[in-house]
């Protein structure tokens, strides 16, 4: 899944607004304006669109979550990553940390989406690569996940 098609679905999900979309990033050390957060809210057919590199991507979820959980002791958000590649796995992964989500929070989230998930194939998600029951987070999956956050997020 295209970074920025993530960063748009977190923000209307999470409803979070302009200005403290600029503070999550500035939470991990990345200064963004509104001119250029709104190039990267666009959506891929449009005019202006520029891709989300992985590293920016990543600094938005570690700034994500420093803003929901605050920062860990005394150590900067920086120290969290950047990670020069990132995959869904590590996206799904850092969107669970942030929001503090639990198996079950995860299973109810993918249910809202009409996805039934058992807590083996869940935990298989989040195994580290090269595990024999690591299985990979597909485009797919990560888009109902989204789509259940936003159910879930949205209608409270």
């Amino acid at each position: 899944m295209k970074n920025n098609d993530v960063l748009r679905s977190l923000r209307y999900a999470l409803n979070i607004k302009d200005s403290d979309m600029i503070t999550i990033f500035g939470n991990a050390g990345y200064s963004i304006n509104r001119a250029e957060l709104l190039v990267f809210l666009k959506k891929e057919e449009e005019k202006g669109y520029i891709p989300l590199k992985d590293v920016i991507m990543t600094m938005f979820l570690d700034g994500l979550i420093v803003y929901y959980r605050g920062e860990k002791g005394n150590a900067p958000a920086q120290k969290y990553g950047p990670q020069t590649t990132l995959n869904n796995n590590q996206i799904l992964k850092k969107i669970r940390i942030a929001l503090e989500l639990k198996a079950d929070d995860m299973i109810a989230i993918m249910k809202l989406a009409g996805i039934n998930l058992s807590p083996s194939e869940l935990s298989a998600l989040f195994r580290k690569e090269g595990h024999k029951n690591h299985k990979v987070c597909g485009d797919q999956f990560l888009r109902n996940f989204l789509r259940g956050l936003t159910l879930r997020y949205r209608n409270k």
